[in-house]
């Protein structure tokens, strides 16, 4: 095993061990991540001496910040298609996780975010710590939710979804069980002691009963406090309904997430709320992987990412000009471009599955 390896993979016990290995970019994944990982699952898979998968991140800061956005920002400066077949592979690989034979155990800990939640959140036994920072950030970059989080945030309790996907607001251990990101709270200093004990399992129904003596109660979040004008701001029509009522809730909190969005680009925002309401309705991860794929090849397209890429994480002056500017300046027409079938290059994740959920 080389060690410079973005992606590791070791036995211990019965348990197949999955390590992104690009510390110093968080993580971060490109393409051949995606296929090693890929190929992995399919060994573990058909290997009848491997009983789960465990998939962690290397170093302390996190398990995956999201895809590898510099090249994307790069490949779209340049009028690519890299990026399109980066996100093919990657949606395959979030719903071959989403549907894997074996127990898939996630370490969510430290930063999780965009393509970090896609390879985690999807999976059997999701594990978070005191240090976990979920979000799904899309929305601050000219960009829209990806890798099922539609899905994942869609389904969320109540409005809590549409919040964290319109503001991008990362939460941590306890809004992240609230919200259904994940199932279990390890605190960090025992996740040493799980792994050795996990390769002790035996068979599948092993790997669940020892996670769960090792679960604690989360500390608190914060969402929970805040349900009543997060349920009745975001369950309005439009973004700038739900921006009107959040600025006229008289909650402080309320207020700063209106303000909080209205950094956020406009055309993302209103692509973002049709995908996540239409994704209520798809049914299947599937399906809403197919839909994804449209908005994220249309999205790559359309001068809001490269200009918020630049601001946020190349130039770094956290001042994107958004085109259009303002919410009212994004039309029906506009959001609807984003769903708009691809013809010969659509996806097609739910006409090959089959029946689903």
């Amino acid at each position: 095993m080389n060690h410079e390896d973005p992606v590791l993979l070791h036995t211990e016990g019965r348990v197949r061990h999955i390590t992104l290995n690009r510390p110093r970019a968080l993580n971060a994944l490109n393409h051949a991540m995606v296929a090693r990982v890929t190929e992995a699952l399919a060994d573990a898979e058909h290997d009848d001496s491997v009983i789960a998968v465990l998939i962690t991140g290397a170093g302390e800061r996190g398990l995956c910040a999201g895809g590898d956005i510099r090249s994307i920002y790069e490949d779209a400066r340049a009028g690519g298609s890299e990026s399109m077949d980066f996100w093919r592979d990657e949606y395959r690989l979030n719903a071959r996780i989403a549907r894997f034979p074996k127990p898939y155990v996630a370490i969510m800990d430290g930063i999780v975010m965009g393509g970090g939640v896609g390879v985690s959140a999807h999976g059997d036994i999701r594990v978070v710590t005191e240090r976990s920072r979920i979000a799904m950030p899309e929305t601050g970059i000219g960009f829209v939710p990806d890798v099922g989080g539609t899905r994942l945030l869609g389904v969320a309790p109540g409005e809590l979804g549409t919040h964290l996907a319109l503001t991008a607001e990362a939460v941590g251990a306890g809004d992240a069980l609230l919200c259904g990101l994940a199932d279990h709270f390890v605190p960090s200093q025992r996740l040493a002691e799980l792994t050795a004990d996990l390769a002790g399992c035996g068979t599948a129904a092993g790997i669940e009963e020892t996670v769960l003596r090792y679960a604690a109660p989360a500390p608190d979040g914060e969402l929970a406090a805040h349900r009543e004008w997060i349920d009745a701001c975001y369950g309005a029509a439009s973004v700038e309904e739900i921006v009107d009522r959040l600025d006229n809730s008289g909650v402080p909190a309320a207020k700063q997430a209106a303000e909080t969005i209205l950094t956020k680009s406009p055309t993302s925002l209103k692509v973002t709320l049709s995908a996540l309401r239409r994704a209520r309705r798809l049914g299947s991860l599937e399906a809403v992987l197919d839909q994804e794929y449209r908005t994220s090849c249309t999205a790559f397209t359309r001068p809001d990412f490269v200009e918020g890429v630049r601001a946020q994480i190349i130039d770094k002056d956290r001042d994107p000009r958004w085109s259009p500017a303002a919410l009212a300046g994004v039309t029906d027409a506009d959001v609807a471009l984003f769903f708009a079938p691809l013809g010969d290059r659509e996806l097609g994740l739910a006409a090959a599955s089959g029946p689903t959920d």
